[in-house]
């Protein structure tokens, strides 16, 4: 007995990804489209064929700047020096973005002065440079005892911060056996 298998392959057409950028040329569906040059004259509306022969006499591209528009905005650019313009804006915008770390800091209740006075200038460091500082001080077995303790001493931590520039952003609050602030820089006016 004889079988005959098939192997089924479904061809999906290549959808266009949203993200991957404008139409250009001959990907532009439209019948009719407006047609923008490139000194910013209006040609008005026209025939998608009629535009693109007049883009390869001026051997520009035909880029859909408006796809939603009835008919469809189209602009007569060359497309690789437009692909460049955005990636330069783009890389621009990138520039000017400040980001904002969380840098966290862990200590005991009962730290000794001198290590408590080099987490503070470490901690006074990172609010100089911008960023946001997680204090957290952990209790271990027995401590947990004597939070009340912990408490007057993660206050005056935090006196001691705000004296040196900083601003809390979050009150110390108790979670499970630690305590919690957020400290930060000052806003500038």
């Amino acid at each position: 007995m004889f079988f005959l298998y098939l192997n089924w392959r479904y061809v999906i057409s290549e959808k266009r990804k949203h993200d991957s950028g404008p139409r250009v040329n001959k990907e532009i569906t439209a019948q009719e489209i407006r047609l923008i040059g490139d000194d910013g004259t209006q040609y008005g509306i026209m025939k998608t064929s009629e535009a693109y022969s007049m883009a390869l006499e001026k051997e520009l591209d035909l880029v859909e700047v408006s796809p939603s528009a009835v008919p469809p905005v189209v602009k007569l650019i060359d497309y690789g020096k437009f692909k460049y313009e955005v990636q330069k804006k783009a890389n621009e915008a990138k520039k000017k973005q400040v980001v904002v770390q969380i840098k966290e800091i862990q200590f005991r209740p009962n730290i000794e002065k001198h290590d408590l006075d080099v987490k503070i200038k470490r901690i006074e460091g990172f609010i100089k440079d911008g960023d946001k500082v997680r204090l957290v001080m952990q209790f271990k077995g027995r401590e947990i005892a004597y939070k009340d303790a912990g408490m007057e001493k993660f206050n005056k931590i935090i006196e001691t911060l705000i004296e040196g520039g900083a601003f809390v952003e979050s009150n110390p609050y108790f979670l499970g056996t630690r305590i919690m602030a957020i400290v930060m820089p000052q806003k500038k006016k």
